[in-house]
């Protein structure tokens, strides 16, 4: 089967990964264009691209790149390609319906959530900082409404959620969507076939977080530390463990900004491991 894949951060790296390490690769991998990361703007790549150009001769001559500023650039290459079939993970950019059709079978999306809960760009901050026991992920039809199509397949993770944080449940979420795809990919059109609409009644839909949903005002960070608080102690980690690495979690103490990196909670308190005061390497406690 002739497939393109569309992906561009670390967790489409991942999936990206695993398939070619099951002899399963892309033909064709869409994702962004480099772009300047850091303070010195230097020029980078996509982690989908990396993991790419990391494999052996014998597997990049195998896999194009294309790299867009939207998908509609590449709409005619993509209609001359015979794709049988798209997959999307975490690409970043609205796909149009005309692209989504272009493919013999469609467009499989690769979705961080037991859909139809929490759509949208920030599902793996959404089940930590919503304290949620069990997220997964769903393999669904991508169609032109926001993670809304009928479901290929769903599993739950198998580890509890109180003991990750976003890193440790974006990879583990990443090797599971890339697990199903495995599994799936061989019997794709029967998965399709057999396909279940979503319940509409049941979604629910994520935001993208900002800079100011990290703040911690001194009182609260206080009463969660101290044991006075036991319910602002759990709100307190949820968030520490969802908004690390971006947007971050913050204090403003004495006008000077301190982030804070990990916690746990003991015995009801709040307890900081790591934090890092503004123009200071991180601190361990």
């Amino acid at each position: 089967m002739k497939y393109a894949f569309f992906g561009s951060p670390e967790f489409a790296a991942i999936i990206l990964e695993r398939l070619i390490g099951a002899d399963m690769p892309p033909a064709l991998l869409v994702c962004n264009p480099d772009r300047p990361v850091g303070r010195k703007k230097i020029l980078t790549a996509p982690a989908a691209k990396q993991s790419v150009l990391a494999q052996d001769e014998s597997v990049r001559e195998r896999i194009e790149v294309a790299q867009p500023e939207k998908p509609k650039e590449i709409e005619e290459m993509l209609r001359k390609g015979n794709f049988d079939l798209f997959i999307v993970a975490a690409y970043g950019n609205i796909i149009p319906k005309s692209v989504l059709s272009i493919p013999r079978l469609g467009t499989v999306g690769v979705h961080p959530s037991l859909l139809p809960k929490f759509r949208g760009a920030t599902p793996i901050q959404s089940a930590l900082i919503s304290g949620e026991e069990q997220t997964g992920v769903s393999l669904f039809v991508v169609d032109e409404k926001v993670d809304h199509g009928a479901i290929l397949n769903m599993e739950t993770l198998e580890e509890s959620l109180h003991a990750m944080n976003y890193a440790t449940l974006h990879d583990a979420l990443a090797r599971l969507g890339a697990d199903m795809l495995i599994k799936t990919l061989p019997r794709i059109e029967r998965a399709l076939e057999d396909a279940l609409p979503q319940n509409e009644s049941a979604a629910t839909f994520t935001k993208k977080f900002e800079s100011q949903d990290g703040f911690v005002d001194e009182k609260d960070l206080e009463a969660a530390t101290s044991g006075a608080n036991k319910a602002k102690a759990i709100e307190l980690d949820r968030k520490i463990r969802a908004l690390n690495p971006e947007p971050g979690v913050y204090t403003i103490k004495d006008g000077v900004r301190t982030k804070l990196l990990e916690a746990d909670i003991i015995d009801g308190k709040l307890v900081l491991r790591v934090i890092q005061v503004a123009g200071k390497t991180p601190k361990a406690l």
